[in-house]
């Protein structure tokens, strides 16, 4: 009889312990698997990215003299090649390899190594290699966006040993930081989905503290010599930026619709905000005001496309093209010379748009994301985003100008005067823009 028992006893055990494990299985989330409509999206949206490079150097070589046309734009162009390589073998690394102390990664993915090209990048749907790829056309457009900031008055080799030392040292950590599952700001709970704090707004910061280190260009003030680059640019930024936002999602889905509507939105909204408030000023509507207002919008609609609703979209980019108008009028009474307005642009529109993203993120929005950060009330959130900003946005000045005075000290930072008279296409290429002007003329 105890024998009789001793074994319902313990067949009852096994059976329940069957349908535990049963239930375990069933309550345990499967295993992410590479999706190939995500991936198809993905390998597009990494695309438009990389075409944001190229726009910028349109963008900003239409607004210099003539005789530093060339030169603008290769300090765009030349970081698709130095960062793309940097990225693969150290950068990318640094920014998301497993990271003990949530400041830095580790150095797993060191020199490319097992970055894996058929399992996904930890939760998302698409490869590990995809995902590198992706985040590679950020860390290449980043420094790209500073030289506009410094533009016809910086050595070109400076520059070189300028956005090798800045990627690592400033980009991929704070890409850790706030991108990295590891990252503090990441935990923190702070809110940034396609880089206002981590791209525009640590660039805009570097900006400042270049132009503070190399001072103002000789001789007149620069004349755009020619506005239809600037639009041609401005309009791909545009397009690109769908890729740059919406890509963000890593999937398409629901949140990479409402972030390329978003996005859309708020730069058409921001160039007529601007237009507006330069209308009131200065009693004109300029291409120039038209196409700084738009990517005023798309840099402040970055942090929160994938978090806001079309309403809250709206509200960022008027704000953006009204108060990035006012921003880039510091510079006349400040004294620093921001040659193509990245700091009032960039730095203001960044770090405006991370605030913003704190006041008008949706609960209904990216509700799986949205819905935890507004767990400790909208204030906490908002303050969640003051910190991440001011992390960013002073480790980008105090790293920079040790960066910009190592290189000032070693190979050199600041043109000479002669070369600079030349212009810089001549000086450090050899070359004319349009092929019909003399190396002295402007």
């Amino acid at each position: 009889m105890r024998f009789k028992k001793l074994l319902a006893s313990l067949i009852a055990a096994g059976v329940s312990a069957g349908v535990y494990a049963q239930e375990a299985a069933a309550a345990a989330p499967a295993p992410p698997v590479i999706d190939k409509a995500d991936s198809v999206w993905m390998i597009v949206a990494t695309a438009l990215v990389l075409l944001m490079t190229p726009a910028l150097a349109l963008f900003y070589g239409g607004m210099v003299h003539r005789k530093n046309v060339l030169n603008t734009m290769m300090m765009s162009f030349i970081t698709m090649g130095v960062v793309s390589v940097l990225w693969v073998l150290v950068g990318y690394s640094l920014a998301f390899g497993k990271s003990p102390n949530g400041f830095v990664g580790g150095l797993e993915y060191l020199w490319g190594k097992d970055i894996s090209f058929t399992t996904p990048y930890g939760t998302q749907t698409i490869p590990a290699a995809l995902f590198m790829l992706f985040q590679m056309k950020f860390a290449i457009i980043t420094p790209a966006l500073i030289s506009g900031a410094i533009a016809e008055r910086v050595k070109f080799g400076g520059y070189l040993l300028f956005i090798v030392l800045w990627s690592l040292i400033v980009y991929a950590p704070t890409a850790c930081w706030v991108w990295n599952a590891d990252g503090w700001l990441y935990k923190l709970g702070a809110l940034d989905f396609a880089g206002g704090t981590v791209v525009h707004l640590s660039s805009g910061v570097a900006a400042l503290a270049l132009c503070i280190v190399l001072g103002k260009r000789k001789g007149a003030a620069t004349v755009p010599n020619n506005i239809t680059l600037t639009l041609l640019g401005g309009g791909l930024l545009w397009f690109g930026w769908f890729g740059f936002n919406a890509g963000s999602a890593l999937a398409m889905n629901d949140v990479a619709i409402v972030s390329f509507l978003t996005t859309h939105l708020a730069a058409a909204i921001a160039m007529v905000s601007w237009l507006v408030a330069e209308k009131a000023v200065t009693g004109k509507m300029t291409a120039i005001g038209g196409a700084s207002g738009l990517v005023a919008g798309l840099v402040c609609i970055t942090p929160a496309a994938g978090f806001v609703d079309i309403s809250g979209s709206l509200i960022i980019g008027v704000l953006a093209g009204v108060v990035c108008f006012f921003g880039i009028q510091l510079k006349h009474k400040l004294g620093y010379d921001d040659a193509l307005d990245v700091v009032g642009v960039h730095g203001i529109g960044g770090l405006l748009g991370a605030i913003l993203t704190g006041v008008l993120a949706s609960p209904e929005i990216n509700s799986a994301v949205t819905k935890v950060a507004l767990e400790g009330g909208r204030g906490g959130l908002i303050t969640k985003q003051l910190i991440a900003a001011g992390a960013v946005g002073v480790f980008s000045l105090v790293v920079t100008l040790a960066l910009a005075f190592l290189v000032s000290k070693t190979v050199g930072l600041r043109a000479d005067d002669a070369q600079e008279e030349a212009g810089l296409d001549h000086s450090y290429h050899g070359e004319d823009a349009y092929g019909s002007i003399a190396p002295n003329s402007a």
